[in-house]
């Protein structure tokens, strides 16, 4: 047997000693989900074909969400653990469209934290097979989400801070165009009857419909709406705390410290998800661990600790963490716990090739 067929096969051994199920989803599914849950970024990577009806299918392209589909469909509650190893289908700047991941998906286990060590473990693990101590990068969407709900801001803002946390560049402009908010928000602002007019009157010098689309009122009151938003203000204090956290990035114990000294500036109660944090950390091992305090997937049912583990040429080799969130975003009518991972083969693959 080749190295890479050895290889290939202890990755096989490790799904099947995870003592879970093997889970096997269907090639192709239904591509509404995807595009709910992960949006039009995301959407542009399936490989998409469809029915006499018109439904729109997609080649699967990951085994999360299928997985707990499934979970959901069979009734949820008692707890489950799912593994697997197959082919996902996603278009990709380089690379073939069909490509394998293995992982383990973990629901509604007892202990929270016994389950995302087994995830954190199981990652570790498939890495060391291919010969790999991975660089270990941790967000807390927990974290943030608790310093979130304590900074002093319009409740209308924080849904939509959140919503953008885990996209950089999304989350800067949002953060810029609030710096300077109050500023417009001082300017006379039109009235409704004033705008409808000036809306219509653009539309039909545009030869717009004013009955097909958004019609002129809707256009007017999304405006207001939005300027009425915008004079909410974040209070800039509350903005450089935010810019402050985000900007903490490091080895973990040294980011975290600084992170605490944020929270007590501040007079914030953070000491929780830090710990949640900082108990997984043991079973890390020698892997170079860090902290980047922007860092989440860009997936808002992300609930805890997100992770992702990076070889020496950079690759993200896996990726995963705690996702609470998503049972309720399919169906589920009551929180339920849940921790996974997956683990990019060819990727792993590609770092011990000659």
């Amino acid at each position: 047997m080749t190295g890479a067929a050895l290889r290939r096969a202890n990755l096989e051994s490790l799904v099947e000693a995870q003592g879970a199920t093997r889970a096997t989803p269907p090639l192709l599914l239904s591509a509404d989900p995807y595009f709910d849950l992960a949006g039009e970024e995301f959407g542009r990577r399936l490989l998409l074909t469809s029915d006499a009806s018109g439904r729109e299918y997609c080649l699967r392209p990951d085994f999360t969400l299928p997985i707990v589909e499934a979970y959901i469909a069979d009734g949820v509650g008692e707890p489950a653990a799912f593994s697997y190893m197959g082919p996902i289908f996603r278009q990709r700047d380089t690379g073939a469209a069909e490509f394998d991941q293995a992982g383990i998906e973990l629901l509604a286990q007892p202990d929270g934290d016994v389950a995302l060590d087994q995830v954190l473990t199981f990652a570790r693990a498939a890495c060391s097979i291919f010969g790999i101590a991975p660089d270990i990068r941790l967000g807390g969407v927990g974290l943030f989400e608790a310093l979130l709900v304590q900074a002093d801001m319009p409740d209308a803002w924080r849904p939509r801070i959140r919503n953008r946390f885990g996209h950089t560049e999304a989350l800067d402009r949002l953060l810029t165009r609030l710096e300077a908010a109050p500023d417009a928000a001082r300017q006379q602002q039109p009235s409704r009857k004033a705008l409808v007019e000036d809306v219509t009157e653009q539309m039909v010098a545009a030869g717009l419909s004013l009955s097909e689309g958004r019609t002129p009122d809707e256009i007017a009151d999304r405006y207001l709406e939005q300027q009425a938003l915008d004079a909410a203000h974040v209070p800039p204090a509350t903005l450089k705390l935010l810019r402050d956290y985000l900007a903490i990035s490091g080895p973990v114990l040294q980011a975290l410290t600084q992170v605490e000294a944020l929270a007590a500036r501040h007079k914030l109660m953070l000491g929780a998800p830090i710990r949640a944090i900082r108990r997984h950390l043991n079973g890390l091992g020698e892997c170079r661990v860090s902290f980047d305090a922007s860092f989440s997937p860009r997936l808002d049912y992300y609930t805890g600790i997100v992770f992702e583990m990076t070889g020496p040429k950079g690759e993200v080799l896996a990726s995963g963490g705690q996702y609470d969130r998503l049972l309720e975003r399919l169906g589920a009518t009551a929180p339920i716990a849940a921790s996974g991972c997956s683990v990019w083969v060819d990727r792993l693959e590609a770092e011990v090739a000659p």
